[in-house]
């Protein structure tokens, strides 16, 4: 909790902070970067260019502010924002003491965008709201790394390349055993890894990939998309990488498996939902579900640009096939076969059962436009899990006058 000093004064100055977060992370961004240009290496570079990785952090401190001063999600659910942003930094190998480092840019740059507005009390109250944010996340990030068996600053092994599979237009699937000839990391289905590579006048890039099968005890799969750029986006350097270069018998440098849209105990009809390269931890969820509860039942929907690029639809029947109850059911913007839809996914027409359980994956405007629809169809967010590719955008919610 804040401290009774620091307390009014983050209520009294949230607003003007939200009101400049992007000034703020411009800054904040510019300035780390600049001058510690070895950090290139934990960002996408497409995620730079569009602007999606600067907003990431000082939102997610602003939300945790107005988090503690009552203004923002409640203690529950700010636990499963922490959670999800404590394994995304275990996936990128994040340590204890970089949390200095960008706590000094971060307020540098508070300073910065707002002048003298920034007094010694100010400055220490938000430098109070950081430290509290980051120790949450260093101890939930310890106890993740020690569940996983990492040791030490080097969170990589090695995995060899066993096959490599075209699934869709743009889409492959790698087929990874370890190269050291110990097991394959356990994990649950829904998880990720992130694939590290060296590429060259880029340096070490850092993508995450969901895990697109279930676990089978000797191989890891992932499935990626090559990135096309858009609006001045550059094209995706490691998927293009994974694409062109990379081929059976090749060898990369993994993380080990992490992530919280994992399959919750219960036997509740299940909805998934996807677009695009979504599918992939879908076509997990799905595999072990038919593995282990054949009676469950479930319903797969998921949308794409045209049945070419729908990745992964031959395991998920395959897994469907296996299970008492199921139902597929699919829209194309383009156009597609007879019982297809074809445009935008339309969720007035998603088949709901009343007592589902949903898992979303998805571009954030797709995310955006099912979650509302399921909750005008009486779904509550408490039954709603999600992964959303890229950075989500915390924003705190306004404080009364």
């Amino acid at each position: 909790m804040l401290s009774a000093s620091s307390a009014p004064v983050v209520e009294a100055t949230l607003p003007v902070v939200g009101e400049n977060l992007e000034a703020i992370t411009t800054v904040f961004y510019e300035t780390m970067i600049g001058e510690n240009p070895e950090l290139l290496n934990l960002f996408s570079r497409s995620a730079q260019a569009t602007g999606e990785q600067r907003s990431a952090l000082s939102g997610a401190v602003a939300a945790y502010a107005a988090h503690l001063i009552g203004a923002g999600p409640s203690g529950v659910a700010f636990e499963h924002v922490v959670d999800r942003i404590a394994h995304r930094h275990c996936a990128l190998g994040i340590r204890p003491e970089q949390y200095t480092m960008v706590g000094r840019y971060l307020l540098r740059a508070v300073g910065t965008v707002l002048g003298d507005a920034v007094t010694p009390e100010i400055a220490a109250a938000w430098d109070e709201v950081y430290w509290l944010f980051a120790a949450q996340l260093i101890g939930r990030e310890a106890r993740l790394y020690a569940e996983a068996g990492v040791e030490g600053a080097d969170p990589w092994r090695s995995y060899a390349v066993a096959n490599k599979i075209e699934e869709a237009h743009d889409t492959v699937s790698l087929v990874l055993v370890p190269a050291d000839l110990r097991a394959a990391p356990g994990y649950h289905p829904g998880q990720y890894v992130t694939v590290a590579v060296d590429l060259p006048g880029a340096g070490r890039q850092l993508r995450q990939y969901s895990l697109s099968q279930a676990p089978t005890g000797g191989t890891l799969r992932i499935t990626v998309r090559r990135v096309r750029g858009r609006g001045g986006a550059p094209d995706g350097m490691v998927s293009a990488f994974l694409h062109d270069q990379v081929g059976t018998g090749d060898r990369l440098r993994i993380s080990q498996p992490y992530g919280d849209l994992v399959l919750r105990p219960g036997d509740a009809p299940l909805l998934l939902v996807s677009a695009g390269v979504g599918i992939t931890p879908m076509a997990a969820i799905l595999e072990q579900t038919a593995r282990t509860q054949p009676t469950r039942e479930v319903t797969v929907v998921h949308a794409d640009r045209d049945p070419g690029r729908h990745p992964l639809r031959g395991d998920m029947l395959s897994s469907g096939a296996r299970l008492r109850s199921f139902r597929e059911v699919v829209w194309y913007e383009q156009g597609g076969p007879t019982g297809a839809h074809t445009g935008l996914i339309d969720t007035d027409r998603v088949p709901v059962h009343p007592d589902a359980e949903v898992y979303l994956c998805g571009p954030a405007p797709f995310m955006q436009t099912v979650r509302a629809g399921l909750h005008r169809r009486g779904i509550p967010d408490e039954r709603i899990r999600y992964e959303v590719f890229g950075s989500e955008q915390w924003r705190p919610a306004p404080v009364a006058a």
